[in-house]
C-alpha cells in the first residue's frame, strides 16, 4: 500500500468550483460558497445573484496543506468565498458562473441551479432554519415522542395505472421523513403475475428536501422495480412492511453525565412502516399476428451478414441486432431464413441491456452461423420483427435487408466449422444420404500397430490418474480457501478500496461532490469491514475500534481512523461547504487506509 498514494496523486489544475444547496426554502438562510484551488488570485468577480438576497459576504477564507510521503513533498492550498443567502419567493433560479483571474487567465465556474420550496405551514417538525438540505430537516425528537404517520410514511407509485400484458411499469417507493431516520430495511416479495426486475440504485441514500402536502418533507427514493404483467386483469401489487430505526433525544440525562459515559444521549427507537398496496389494469394484447415475436415496447433491427462471396462448405456470419426499449430481457431470437442448401447453427446471443425507467434499454445482438453446402447464387431473405408498441396500440412489423450469397466450388474442406468430403460432383439423391468418403485409404504392417501391454499403454493408465489426484488436491484446497469468504474479502480489501478511491478521485475532478463523498465512505467503511472481517449489519465505529485493537493497532491510529471518517461524513452531510475539503478529506483517506494496511500486516 506504499504505492497507493502515489498511483492516486494528480496534478491540479486551476479551477474554481461553485456549491449551494440544490433545494432551500424561501425565508431561510443558506450558503453560497466558490472555491479556487490554488490562493494566488489577481481577482475574484462574483455573479448576479438574481432571486436572492444578500445577507453577509464574500467572506474569504484560505486553507493550505503540505505533505511528504516517502521524501516526496506536496503542497496545495485553495481560497473560498462564501456568501449567506436567503430566497424571498419560490421557484426555480440559475446562479450564473463566478469568474476569478489566475496568472492573467480567466476561469468560471460552473452554473448552480437551485430549487426554492415555499416555507412549511406548520412550524412542527420543520427542523433548523439554519439550513435547507434534506438531510438537516430531519430533526431529533425528545425521547418518548409519538412518531405520526405525518412524521413518516413511504409513498408508492406507478408510472402508469393502466397498461398492456408485457408493457414495463415503473414501481417507485419514496419515504418521506421528518425525524431523524438512521435505517430501513425491506424487500419486495414474490409477486404472482408478474415478471420483476430491481433497478440498482445507490447504497448510500442522500435526502432531497421536497414540498409534500404543505410541510417541506427530507425525501428518498428508496427502492425501483420494473414490472412486467405476464397476466391480464387487475393485478395487486401487496402492501410492504419496512422496519426503520428512528433516533430520539433522551433528554433526561445530564449532558455531563453522557459524556463521562454515564449513559446515552441518543436512543434507537424502532418504527414499522407499511407501504401501501397498488392496483394495475392490464389489459390484453390484440389479436395477435403469426408473426408476433413476444415483444413490447418500442424498437428497430439492424443486420449484417460477412461474408457474402465464399466456397462451399465455409461459413458465414449474420448478426441481428435488436435495440430498444421494453421486455428486452424476454425477446427470443428473430428467425432467419437460410435457403435449404445452408446448415444453419444455434444463435450465439450478447445481451447488453440495462435497466431504466422505460424498461430494460439497450440491444441484443444474435450472432448466427450457417454454412453452404454447394456452389451457387442464394438469396437470404429480410429477417422479420413483428412487436406490439403499447404507445400506439398497435403492432408493427420491421425488416432488415436481403443478402445476396455467392458460393464457389469449395475444395472438400470446410475452413470455418468442419471438414465435409466435395459432394459436388455427386448427384445429390435426398438430404438424408450420405456420401462415401472418398479419400485414399493408408495401409501400415499390422506388428506396427501392437500397442496393447506396451509402456506407453501402461502410461496412458498411469499418467492420466497422477494428474487426476494432482488436481483434486489443488481444487480441494482452492475450494477450502474460497469457502472462506471473509478470509478471501481481508485479501482483497485493499485492491477495492484502491479501485474505489480512484473512482473518488475522477468524481473529484468532475466537480460532482455528492458522489465523491459516498464514494469515499465506501472505500473506507467497506475497507475496515472487509479487512476486519466485519458483517455488515455489525459494522459501526465502536466495533471498528475494538478490533483494531485486538490486531495490536495503536490506539492513535484507530483514533485517527474514526476521525478521518466523522470528518467525512460531516463533510457529506453538514449544510456547510462540502466541496470546499474534498481535496483534504481525499488526501485523509488515501493516507490513513495505507497506514492502516500495514499496521495489520505487521
Amino acid at each position: 500500500m506504499t504505492g497507493l498514494v502515489w498511483m492516486l496523486s494528480v496534478w491540479a489544475q486551476v479551477r474554481i468550483t461553485a456549491s449551494a444547496p440544490e433545494t432551500v426554502v424561501a425565508g431561510e438562510q443558506f450558503r453560497l460558497s466558490f472555491t479556487v484551488n490554488t490562493s494566488k488570485t489577481d481577482g475574484f468577480k462574483a455573479p448576479a445573484m438574481s432571486g436572492f438576497e444578500v445577507l453577509m459576504g464574500p467572506s474569504t477564507s484560505t486553507q493550505s496543506s503540505f505533505q511528504m510521503i516517502n521524501g516526496k513533498t506536496t503542497q496545495s492550498s485553495s481560497v473560498t468565498y462564501t456568501y449567506i443567502l436567503m430566497a424571498n419567493e419560490k421557484g426555480k433560479f440559475t446562479i450564473p458562473p463566478a469568474t476569478v483571474e489566475v496568472d492573467g487567465k480567466q476561469y468560471a465556474s460552473n452554473r448552480l441551479e437551485i430549487e426554492v420550496l415555499p416555507p412549511d405551514k406548520t412550524s412542527s417538525g420543520s427542523g433548523s432554519s439554519g439550513s435547507s438540505s434534506g438531510s438537516s430537516r430531519m430533526h431529533t425528537q425528545q425521547a418518548g415522542s409519538e412518531i405520526t404517520g405525518k412524521d413518516l410514511f413511504i409513498q408508492v407509485t406507478a408510472d402508469k395505472k393502466k397498461v398492456y400484458e408485457q408493457e414495463a411499469v415503473l414501481l417507485t417507493y419514496k419515504v418521506y421523513s421528518l425525524v431523524n431516520l438512521s435505517q430501513l430495511a425491506g424487500n419486495m416479495p414474490d409477486l404472482d403475475g408478474f415478471h420483476t426486475q430491481e433497478i440498482p440504485l445507490p447504497q448510500q441514500k442522500s435526502m432531497k428536501l421536497e414540498h409534500y402536502n404543505g410541510r417541506n418533507y427530507g425525501t428518498v427514493v428508496w427502492r425501483q422495480y420494473l414490472l412486467f404483467p405476464q397476466r391480464t386483469g387487475k393485478l395487486t401489487v401487496p402492501a410492504i412492511k419496512f422496519e426503520g430505526i428512528v433516533v430520539q433525544q433522551n433528554t433526561n440525562i445530564d449532558p455531563f453525565d453522557a459524556f463521562f459515559g454515564g449513559g446515552n444521549r441518543l436512543i434507537e427507537v424502532k418504527k414499522t412502516i407499511e407501504a401501501p398496496s397498488i392496483t394495475l389494469q392490464v389489459e390484453p394484447l390484440p389479436e395477435r399476428p403469426d408473426n408476433f415475436s413476444g415483444a413490447v415496447g418500442q424498437f428497430s433491427i439492424a443486420s449484417e451478414l460477412t461474408p457474402r462471396s465464399l466456397k462451399a462448405n465455409e461459413a458465414i456470419n449474420m448478426k441481428v441486432t435488436v435495440t430498444g426499449t421494453g421486455n428486452m430481457k424476454l425477446l427470443g431470437a428473430p428467425e432467419v431464413k437460410f435457403p435449404k442448401d445452408f446448415e444453419a447453427y444455434k444463435p450465439k446471443v450478447t445481451d447488453d441491456t440495462k435497466l431504466q425507467k422505460g424498461g430494460a434499454s439497450g440491444s441484443k445482438t444474435f450472432d448466427y452461423v450457417a454454412v453452404p453446402r454447394h456452389a451457387g447464387k442464394y438469396q437470404v431473405p429480410p429477417v422479420e420483427f413483428c412487436y406490439f408498441d403499447p404507445k400506439a396500440g398497435t403492432y408493427k412489423t420491421i425488416r432488415t435487408e436481403a443478402y445476396e450469397v455467392e458460393v464457389a466450388r469449395g475444395s472438400g474442406r470446410g475452413a470455418a466449422v468442419a471438414n465435409y468430403t466435395d459432394k459436388e460432383d455427386l448427384k445429390l439423391l435426398n438430404s438424408d444420404i450420405r456420401y462415401i468418403k472418398t479419400a485414399p485409404v493408408r495401409l501400415r504392417p499390422l506388428s506396427s500397430a501392437i500397442y496393447f501391454a506396451t509402456y506407453r499403454y501402461a502410461l496412458s493408465y498411469v499418467v492420466p490418474l497422477l494428474l487426476f489426484v494432482l488436481l483434486l488436491v489443488i481444487y480441494r484446497k482452492k475450494a477450502i480457501e474460497n469457502a472462506n469468504v471473509m478470509k478471501m474479502k481481508g485479501k482483497k480489501a485493499s485492491k477495492v478500496a484502491t479501485k474505489r478511491l480512484k473512482l473518488a478521485q475522477k468524481l473529484l475532478a468532475e466537480h460532482k461532490t455528492e458522489a465523491f463523498y459516498d464514494e469515499t465512505l465506501k472505500a473506507l467503511w467497506g475497507y475496515v469491514g472487509d479487512k476486519l472481517a466485519i458483517p455488515v449489519a455489525e459494522l459501526n465505529k465502536d466495533n471498528i475500534k475494538e478490533r483494531l485493537e485486538a490486531r495490536q493497532v495503536a490506539s492513535e491510529l484507530s483514533d485517527t481512523f474514526i476521525e478521518v471518517l466523522n470528518d467525512c461524513e460531516f463533510a457529506r452531510f453538514a449544510p456547510g461547504d462540502p466541496d470546499a475539503t474534498m481535496d483534504k478529506i481525499y488526501d485523509e483517506a488515501v493516507r490513513i487506509i495505507s497506514e492502516l494496511e500495514n499496521a495489520i500486516k505487521k
